[in-house]
């Protein structure tokens, strides 16, 4: 199930949302990839999402909650990544060349 909570975050001169799942992150960015949300709204375990979307959000399906519950289901279904337990995946490097010495 989806769940986002009413905009009321300001931000940038806009009023945010947050939009998560209680089921997996892939369920979460299939909705918002539907939704036309870009992936760079995805924020650890939810996506911030502008006023403007939020109506279509609940047309498509999503509950709307009290912010407090956002917090509450992510714990529940084990999706929350609180920010200080968050470590960003370091991206990975190719392996170094090594250079043979024949002789």
């Amino acid at each position: 199930m989806l769940y986002l909570d009413r905009p009321s975050v300001p931000w940038r001169g806009r009023l945010w949302s947050h939009l998560i799942s209680d089921v997996s992150y892939a369920e979460l960015h299939a909705f918002a990839e539907a939704l036309g949300a870009p992936r760079r709204g995805f924020d650890r375990d939810h996506y911030d999402l502008p006023a403007e979307r939020f109506p279509m959000a609940v047309w498509l399906g999503a509950r709307v909650v009290p912010s407090r519950e956002i917090v509450r289901l992510l714990r529940t279904a084990g999706l929350r990544r609180p920010k200080h337990l968050h470590h960003p995946v370091p991206t990975p490097r190719a392996p170094a060349r090594r250079v043979g010495h024949s002789g």
